[in-house]
């Protein structure tokens, strides 16, 4: 609640000519794009991406380059934003397509109960336990799609002009570019994107066939990145017409990797690093500025929060970043932990980055981590089974089948930005491993992780990604949490 002015201050305001007037309460919109890999931007590296208006808002904004998901997997991550905890604090919702312990309070509702309006528009990818979300978190809920645009973005625009105009705000708008299948393909308005991208400029991740129908995958994909860019660039747009632009904390961000293999899923950079832009000409100290410090996704609402003078709920487990919008050398936090729970395919892993570390243990180690089903029956995959008959697989591409995997890594990321040389069995990083490991162990046990004996199963053939027949279809196993009641923890564990 906003506090109430006594009639004594007022007099005194009114009194006073030195007396400025508070400025207002920011505004906030996350734009979150579907399935795209951090170095497919063009501010963030690539060479390839046609993204001027992300590379634009970078440029007037600020970008994060250690900025971390908490999973590579669509609701997972989307329920960890949101509600600024780990995917197994939040109740089934550690795993893709289960609720979020009703319990537990959203950065929506918390805005809204502080007097914001709130809209989500586009991917409505989170749930609740036992009842539907409505009223007590979301002003608007809008699919976002339109006959020639399925992508969600549609009405990002509209929401923006329509919204109460006495109201600070808050909206979500959730983009189902570039998840499969490609619809943006039939849907293309060369007037709007520009022309389509083109096999032959694609370059090719050193994890994939550099073949015709990778390449062909790929460009669709980009398509998706292209019309991406474009909405967020109306959004931007509008708040400029509106006047509200400077006011507005506008951020980007991607909620896992590219659909395609060693990406999506994977604890490594190709999956769990996202790119993070912010916008907001009223509070960013240097407008074009690169920020090195660690970021965790579950950082963003507890940073939001902040902005606008609103108390964080206890249950909230990320920590504000607001001070790097001033200072890019501040230290937030030292310390960012991601998981890799059942996406279509069982799976158990955890990982700590610190120090320009990444290390990773895995409970399930006898299984390969080839990627999301849809990932599977992709053309790109098909291309790298070739390779694999034919005995013709690069280590970086041989990693996609790998099975058993390692049950430690570690890497050193400047150096080895693939993530092709495990130095976990390396006697100089031999402290490394073991101070790494430890911070994991103290994470697991202050957050209350577990992994059940009976954590969900296969849902989908590992070498077709087609569903697994009726015959062969086992119940739902336990969610990572479930054995220490996580959902109730609010501990945030090594910061």
């Amino acid at each position: 609640m906003r506090p109430l002015i006594t009639l004594f201050a007022l007099a005194a305001l009114s009194s006073s000519a030195s007396v400025m007037a508070q400025p207002p309460q920011p505004n906030f919109i996350v734009c979150i794009a579907d399935d795209i890999s951090f170095d497919d931007f063009g501010c963030y590296g690539s060479k390839c991406a046609r993204t001027p208006r992300i590379d634009g808002l970078a440029a007037r904004g600020m970008k994060f380059t250690e900025a971390y998901l908490t999973a590579s997997s669509c609701s997972p991550s989307r329920s960890s934003i949101i509600t600024g905890r780990y995917p197994h604090n939040n109740g089934p919702a550690a795993e893709l397509h289960q609720p979020i312990a009703a319990h537990l309070p959203w950065l929506p509702g918390v805005l809204r109960e502080a007097g914001y309006f709130t809209a989500i528009v586009g991917k409505n990818h989170m749930s609740r336990m036992g009842a539907p979300v409505g009223a007590e978190t979301w002003d608007v809920i809008d699919a976002g799609t339109a006959p020639d645009n399925h992508g969600g973005e549609s009405r990002w625009a509209e929401t923006i002009a329509k919204r109460p105009k006495d109201k600070p705000f808050f909206f979500w708008f959730a983009s189902l570019d570039a998840h499969r299948d490609w619809e943006a393909e039939g849907e293309w308005n060369e007037a709007l994107y520009g022309p389509k991208n083109r096999p032959q400029d694609i370059i090719v991740p050193p994890f994939l066939a550099d073949d015709e129908a990778t390449r062909v995958d790929l460009t669709s994909y980009h398509n998706e990145i292209t019309r991406f860019d474009y909405y967020v660039g109306k959004v931007a747009d509008t708040l400029s017409e509106e006047g509200i632009l400077d006011n507005t904390i506008l951020v980007v961000l991607a909620d896992n990797g590219r659909p395609f293999p060693r990406a999506k899923t994977r604890l490594h950079d190709s999956g769990m690093k996202t790119a993070l832009v912010a916008h907001w000409p009223a509070g960013i100290a240097k407008a074009g500025s690169a920020c090195a410090s660690l970021v965790s996704v579950i950082d963003i609402a507890p940073t939001l929060l902040q902005a606008a003078g609103v108390t964080a709920p206890p249950s909230f487990q990320g920590v504000s970043f607001l001070p790097l919008f001033k200072d890019t050398q501040v230290v937030t936090r030292k310390y960012a932990f991601s998981e890799h729970n059942w996406h279509d395919y069982e799976a158990h892993g955890r990982s700590v980055r610190s120090g320009g570390w990444l290390y990773i243990r895995n409970q399930r180690p006898g299984l390969a981590w080839q990627g999301p089903a849809d990932s599977v029956r992709s053309p790109s995959h098909v291309a790298l089974k070739a390779l694999r008959d034919a005995n013709r697989l690069t280590p970086a591409q041989a990693d996609v089948f790998l099975a058993p995997r390692p049950a430690e890594e570690l890497y050193q990321t400047a150096d080895d930005p693939l993530q092709l040389n495990n130095l976990a069995s390396s006697a100089e990083h031999r402290e490394t491993r073991a101070r790494l490991s430890a911070l994991l162990d103290s994470w697991i046990e202050e957050t209350g992780d577990a992994a059940p004996d009976q954590l969900t199963p296969d849902g989908f053939d590992r070498e077709s990604g087609r569903p697994v027949s009726k015959k062969k279809q086992t119940k739902r196993g336990d969610y990572p949490g479930l054995p220490k009641n996580a959902a109730s923890l609010n501990a945030p564990g090594p910061r």
